[in-house]
This record gives C-alpha cells, structure tokens and sequence, in this order.
C-alpha cells in the first residue's frame, strides 16, 4: 500500500494524535486507579491503538458504534470528549453519562457510540439494528460492532452475523483478538485457527488483519466499510493483536509467558511502527510527532485535574436518564 497515494499528511498526524491520546488516557488511568479514587472495574486498551483508529478513520457521525468492556480506545477514536470520558471514569456529574455509567458504559450518541458493554458479546443486535435503520432511512450509514475472541463464542455473535447477511445489512463485525478472553488462551478456546474463517457460515467475506499495522488496519476497514455503504452486506474482520495490561486492573496476568508484554511493547508497538513508517517516507517529522505528544500529555493532565474537581452525581439525579421522553 503506497502511503502518499491514501493518506494526506494531515490525515497521517491526525491518526498519530488519535493513537496516543488513546495510549496516554489508558497509560494514565492505569496510574490513576492504582490510587483507589476511581470506582468500578477499568479494563484498558492500551496496545490496541491501530485497530480503533484504523478503523474509525472511515466513519462518521452517522455511523453507529458497539463497544465492549474494553471501549476507552473505541469512544476516543470515534470523537468522544476526552475530558467528559475521564470524568465519567472518575463517577462525576460531568461525565458523558453524568457518572452513572462510568468505564464500561461510555455513550455518546451525538458521536454515533452506542456505548460500551459489560456483557459479552451484546453489541451485536444493537449494532444489525442501527445497521438496519441505516439501510432503511437510506442514510448511507454503517454499523461496526466490536468484539474480542471470548465473544466470538457467543450466541448472539453468530445470531447477529446471520442476520446482517440474510438482511444484507450494512454492518461489520470487527473481532480483536488479543489472544486472551480474560485469562484463558483463544488457542484453547476457539476451535477455529482464525475467527475470520467462521465468516464463510454465514456467506460474507472473512479478512485476517494485522493489529499492529495501522496501514493494513486501515486498509482492510476501508474495503469492508465501503462495501457495506454500498449495498455490499457484511463483513467480519479479526484483527490480531495484544493488550499490554491485564483483563481488569488488578489482574495479576500468571497466565502470560515472563516477558511476554516487554516483548509486545519493544517488537509490536503500533505507534513505534507507525513514526517508523511515516518518518522515514518523509511524509512526516519526528518533532511534529513529539509535539503532538506534549500537547496530548497536556490534554489528559488537563482531564485528570477537571474531573478529580468536578462534583459527583446528587441524590436528584438518581432517576434522571432512566426513560426517554418523545414528543
């Protein structure tokens, strides 16, 4: 894939920005939580950078977004205030969702994102439903559902995958692999060698990507995404890749080899891959890059200060957000 003939140097900075900001926030909260101040459980994402990115380069507002637990990556990519995502995290009343839904319930629906989830695998119908409305109001809009390799043995995940192909929706089903559904290898649980390759079960193509490649992310998603604006159905595409923390904050990881997560951070790092890239073709200069680093480290110090000083949630807000009005 040529660089210069996809991607402009402001689109190539634009992706660097989103990448680290989505490594610091989670580099950060990983420091934060550490401090007991932040309520619930935080599962980060931290190493997945490129397949968030790549992928959310390619939509836009009305384009509709189904997380997981691990969704900090996803919302940021897809535009969701960083400093309304911290507060969030932190239980305060400025977060996206006044601090009642915290980490693993993050919406914005402004922005397309239809939240993360704490139950495996349950964005999937709610991702062929958006895909459905999409279709039918002729919005040319998408659905992307994401989903990591413990769900990929879920029901409703092959519920899901069948509908959107027999519907000919315009949805796609992007399975981040990192290896591990909590702590139990995807090589003991998943009976296919590859994810991708349950997509001919349900007659739509199936494409293999690699996760710390943002190019090839890119451009595998681009196809998919376009394909299905066009009428061209659904497709899955499983990104391989690692986390570089546990399942959850706390997780003491005994089931990953000794040196497992040094190795990733030194061989496989997506951003060291992607400055690697853009600088030696000369599209972009490592001191732009650095800048964008000061000025990211900036905006989370920011967003840690404001939502450590915002205001939590009062008793009046207990049954507010609970039904939707209609006019």
């Amino acid at each position: 894939m040529s660089i210069s003939g996809q991607l402009t140097r402001e689109t190539l900075l634009d992706a660097y920005r989103s990448m680290r900001t989505i490594r610091e926030f989670e580099e950060r909260l990983h420091v934060e939580f550490a401090t007991g101040e932040i309520p619930g459980f935080v599962h980060l994402y931290a190493g997945e950078e490129a397949s968030a990115v790549g992928t959310m380069m390619h939509l836009n507002d009305i384009d509709y977004v189904a997380t997981t637990h691990r969704g900090h990556g996803h919302c940021i990519a897809k535009g969701v205030d960083v400093h309304g995502m911290m507060a969030e995290i932190y239980g305060r009343r400025t977060g996206v969702c006044r601090g009642k839904g915290g980490s693993m319930h993050i919406a914005d629906l402004s922005h397309g994102m239809l939240g993360a989830n704490g139950i495996v695998g349950a964005g999937a119908p709610l991702v062929c439903g958006a895909a459905l409305a999409a279709k039918f109001k002729k919005t040319g809009g998408v659905g992307v559902c994401f989903f990591g390799d413990g769900a990929s043995n879920q029901g409703v995940i092959f519920e899901s995958m069948n509908l959107a192909s027999v519907w000919r929706l315009p949805a796609i089903f992007v399975a981040e692999n990192n290896g591990y559904a909590e702590a139990t290898s995807a090589s003991w649980s998943v009976a296919a060698d590859n994810i991708a390759d349950r997509a001919n079960g349900f007659g739509m193509p199936g494409v293999i990507v690699d996760g710390f490649d943002f190019f090839a992310v890119y451009e595998a998603l681009g196809e998919a995404i376009s394909r299905a604006r066009n009428g061209g159905g659904p497709t899955l595409v499983e990104v391989k890749l690692t986390r570089y923390y546990g399942h959850f904050e706390g997780d003491a990881q005994t089931y990953r080899e000794p040196g497992e997560v040094q190795k990733a951070r030194e061989e496989k790092d997506c951003l060291k891959h992607f400055e690697q890239r853009v600088v030696r073709s000369e599209l972009v200069r490592a001191d732009e890059l650095r800048a964008i680093d000061e000025r990211v480290k900036a905006l989370i110090d920011d967003a840690v200060r404001s939502a450590k000083a915002a205001p939590l949630p009062t008793e009046a807000d207990l049954l507010s957000d609970v039904y939707v009005a209609y006019p």
